[in-house]
């Protein structure tokens, strides 16, 4: 893979402490992409990160930092984004918005209002304040990436409720229309649709979702390497824009 267009770039990774997103950090570190880490609550998931990330890729030289945000929260982003350009001297190149909230209630009856509201606060949102906060920088140097982590849930499948369903649909449409409207600054936008990942606060137990995985021809759960792979792929691949990719082991 090419590395060249994107080395020496800066990456925002939300929800980076663990999964995905850590999973994403590795990759991009490997490719000589600088960092800026978000963690909501795990300070010593994120500190080990760092450490791993600087002794495998310590000859990239990379610049990593990390940000405590709850990205439910505009005034928390707003202060990160001053951190990072105090940090790094720039604002990122790279947006991936992977920071999600996906507590399970199945039936809309179970479902209270203010559940309704945090998810999507948190899945939602926050990438359109994300957003805002990176496109000017994006525009002005005309180069940019922007990813959103989806779910199969956007098109109706998973097995949470219609307000996941919700928040994850009005991302792959916030995306679709930022891709087209962004498409003549060299700004690409696209999202990674899974279906159940294993190793993330998503699954915490593979037991428990053992029927479900019954219903996935591959018979088995993704892994947050295989979702970064294909995150990897969008943010080197610029003339892709516009795409939801599903990875989801055959599931429809």
């Amino acid at each position: 893979m090419d590395s060249n267009e994107i080395q020496g770039r800066l990456a925002l990774i939300t929800g980076a402490s663990g999964g995905i997103g850590a999973a994403c950090s590795h990759q991009l570190a490997k490719q000589g992409v600088h960092l800026a880490l978000t963690y909501s609550t795990n300070p010593t998931s994120i500190n080990n990160l760092v450490s791993d990330l600087k002794s495998k890729h310590g000859d990239k030289h990379l610049r990593i930092s990390t940000h405590k945000v709850d990205v439910g929260s505009p005034d928390q982003i707003e202060h990160m984004f001053e951190e990072i350009e105090a940090e790094h001297a720039q604002r990122p190149d790279i947006l991936i918005s992977n920071a999600g909230y996906g507590k399970r209630i199945t039936n809309i009856w179970d479902i209270p209002l203010e559940e309704f509201d945090y998810m999507l606060n948190i899945n939602l949102r926050a990438s359109f304040i994300l957003v805002k906060g990176v496109v000017e920088h994006m525009k002005t140097q005309r180069w940019g990436r922007i990813v959103f982590m989806s779910s199969i849930a956007a098109y109706g499948g998973g097995i949470n409720g219609c307000h996941y369903a919700a928040s994850k649909g009005g991302l792959t449409g916030m995306m679709k229309n930022l891709s087209s409207r962004l498409a003549e600054y060299n700004i690409s936008v696209n999202d990674v649709a899974p279906a159940m990942i294993g190793d993330t606060g998503m699954v915490p137990d593979p037991a428990a979702v053992a029927e479900t995985v019954a219903t996935i021809p591959l018979k088995r759960l993704g892994t947050p390497e295989e979702t970064a792979n294909v995150v990897t792929m969008l943010v080197s691949t610029g003339y892709m824009t516009g795409q939801s990719l599903l990875l989801t082991g055959g599931l429809k």
